[in-house]
């Protein structure tokens, strides 16, 4: 079985400072948009909706809480991998 990089241990190659800054602020920024989904998925879920529209909200829901787990491993990896 293979470990993703973002779970294998810091290498002694880890990103140049400049890059991290970059990634971390596109990351930031994904944050920021992911957000948006969220707080609409929110407001949906108050609504009144009817089949398939609440199944269609469901699976908003869930592609919504990955798209969050894989920014927070991406935000992980680059503390994890940056050059110091």
């Amino acid at each position: 079985m293979s470990t993703s990089p973002a779970k294998s241990e810091p290498q002694s190659h880890g990103i140049p400072e400049a890059e991290a800054l970059e990634i971390r602020r596109l990351a930031h920024d994904l944050s920021n948009a992911l957000e948006i989904v969220v707080q609409t998925s929110y407001l949906l879920s108050m609504a009144e909706l009817k089949e398939p529209a609440t199944e269609w909200l469901r699976m908003l829901d869930a592609g919504v809480k990955k798209a969050l787990e894989y920014n927070l491993e991406l935000r992980d990896y680059i503390k994890q991998h940056t050059q110091k």
